[in-house]
């Protein structure tokens, strides 16, 4: 495994239309760790986690992610992301497989059909989030929770060395967020970077492990996950200002499912 971080921040600062939200942050994350970003309403802490994604304009320092600068990583598959959404939608019907079969284009290539290792990838992608049985199912049959983890596998299929989540317990029942923290923890067990921006991490303590809380645009703790509830405060999350929910669709930096790439991912009927 190399030696340079997941994630480094030197002097960062992240914002929307030249106005920072994120000013002047220095953040390294480890390969392997398991990071918690915590903030109350309005912190930053989303912005923080979209500037790294290239999702947000980095407005001066520097981001790196795997070593490359934000946005030059050239095998898009090694990071991978779950958005702030509660369900999954798409321009046509698709099934389990289909969907998370979209997470491998990042290694492929849009219009690459799936090999057999790639369909090997996919199936234990959705094994992995405890929905193999479900393969072949329409998502929109599939209770929110259940679309939550079809969202994650999605992101799992490409094999990502770094996974960065944006509230994924939100708006889940209580057996979806243990059955979604069994999953991370396994995830994080096999040596996945996992970065996963929360307003609470009570389901998902036993995987977390660090904890860096954004206060007012800047990062005010940084340290053992214990020690981060009285620096984080408490409340409920909104977006952050100058946010705007995550757009319809799937990934927000991957192609959504259409008729024509489900054929050419072997989808279609």
């Amino acid at each position: 495994m190399s030696d340079t971080p997941a994630v480094r921040l030197r002097d960062a600062s992240i914002g929307y239309d030249d106005v920072p939200i994120v000013t002047s942050v220095d953040l390294t994350v480890q390969r392997g760790e398991a990071v918690a970003v915590l903030g109350s309403n309005g912190s930053g802490k989303t912005t923080l986690a979209r500037g790294m994604l290239g999702l947000a304009p980095v407005l001066g320092g520097e981001v790196e992610l795997l070593g490359a600068p934000v946005g030059r990583l050239r095998d898009r598959g090694r990071v991978g992301y779950v958005p702030q959404r509660h369900t999954v939608s798409g321009a046509v019907p698709a099934t389990v497989r289909e969907v998370v079969s979209v997470g491998r284009l990042a290694r492929l290539g849009l219009f690459r059909r799936l090999r057999a290792a790639d369909r090997v990838a996919v199936g234990e992608a959705v094994a992995a989030v405890g929905l193999a049985d479900r393969m072949e199912e329409p998502v929109a049959s599939l209770s929110g929770g259940q679309q939550r983890r079809v969202l994650v596998a999605r992101a799992l299929a490409a094999q990502p060395e770094l996974l960065i989540m944006d509230e994924p317990t939100a708006g889940v029942d209580a057996a979806s967020q243990e059955a979604l923290a069994g999953v991370l923890a396994r995830i994080s067990a096999a040596g996945t970077t996992l970065l996963v921006v929360t307003h609470e991490t009570g389901p998902l303590t036993g995987v977390l492990t660090r904890a860096v809380v954004v206060d007012q645009g800047g990062v005010r703790y940084d340290g053992p996950l214990a020690g981060a509830e009285e620096a984080a405060g408490h409340g409920h999350h909104h977006c952050d200002p100058g946010e705007e929910p995550s757009s319809p669709g799937y990934r927000l930096d991957q192609p959504t499912v259409t008729s024509r790439s489900a054929r050419a991912l072997g989808g279609g009927r």
